[in-house]
């Protein structure tokens, strides 16, 4: 086998790659800003370079043929890799770097992304690129340096950092501070208590800690994002628990209500977690460096 076929032109394995992932060539050509007949000619040239067929039609449909399908899952992380190496030397000519990085969108807009120009002004060397969330658990991706989520800490594969997140406020509808909606624990009992679906055991914890009892603690709409709760909170459809540092905000300029700030503390928060592999990344240890410091900023004011 000639050098030429263990090395494709890249040009042809994203033309095979946006072909197995659209099971067309007309859409590949639209995601590629081609003609079909362009994407066609240079698949053909791929197998023709391999040897190999890489598709095959089934009911009018282009699939993946098994020498195919154990060929695209072995180029795609390669691909990503090497446009991820190519963006992070096209953005950091002067010795910075890039950092490519998930986090969880209501923590990203209630926090994080109002904070970055501080970060960007101490470090402008460094580029952010943030991946979908979505995709911010599976560490073994070439294209994800580090990722913020949510739990308790033990993610498998990653290193994780606490950040914030564990001080848990409840918050309840505007209401003046001389006339509070509730005053006591009990009282929750008046309204729907809002559940986040990935915290269900939320209010159980709560009302253990506060001696609420004679209620159903898991009842109540549920709603898959904190920033969602405190949308709904702020239109009147009942109370949730939601971490200190996404709403502070919001209860200093009176959009929502903490009638009972009682500094309660779960066990669940924010984590900066990172695979091992990736520890000693400069960009990853400026903005840890970074992330702890405006945590420590944040939380004084708070308090």
């Amino acid at each position: 086998m000639t050098l030429r076929k263990l090395h494709p032109p890249t040009h042809l394995l994203r033309a095979f790659i946006m072909t197995a992932r659209h099971d067309s060539i007309s859409r590949a050509a639209e995601a590629l800003h081609l003609t079909q007949s362009a994407v066609s000619k240079q698949i053909l040239e791929l197998e023709g370079s391999l040897g190999v067929a890489l598709f095959e039609r089934v009911r009018k449909r282009l699939v993946l043929t098994p020498a195919g399908a154990r060929y695209e899952a072995a180029v795609r992380p390669l691909l990503a890799q090497l446009e991820a190496a190519t963006l992070d030397v096209i953005t950091s000519g002067d010795g910075g770097g890039a950092l490519h990085i998930s986090c969880l969108p209501t923590f990203a807009a209630k926090w994080l992304i109002p904070r970055l120009p501080e970060f960007q002004k101490l470090h402008p060397q460094i580029a952010l690129h943030f991946v979908p969330s979505n995709q911010g658990y599976t560490f073994d991706r070439p294209d994800l340096d580090c990722s913020i989520l949510f739990g308790q800490g033990h993610w498998p594969g990653a290193v994780a950092h606490y950040l914030t997140g564990r001080e848990v406020v409840l918050i309840a509808p505007p209401s003046p501070k001389s006339k509070p909606l509730l005053r006591k624990p009990h009282e929750i009992t008046k309204f729907a208590l809002l559940q986040h679906t990935s915290v269900p055991q939320a209010w159980v914890h709560w009302c253990e800690a506060h001696g609420v009892k004679g209620i159903n603690p898991l009842a109540g709409p549920q709603l898959d994002q904190f920033h969602s709760l405190i949308r709904a909170v702020m239109a009147g459809m009942g109370l949730a628990l939601v971490p200190r540092c996404l709403v502070q905000d919001d209860v200093a300029t009176g959009l929502v209500s903490a009638p009972l700030d009682d500094g309660y503390m779960d066990d669940s928060g924010y984590y900066l977690c990172y695979p091992e592999s990736k520890a000693q990344l400069a960009p990853l240890l400026s903005f840890n460096e970074w992330l702890k410091k405006a945590i420590s900023s944040s939380e004084f004011k708070a308090n």
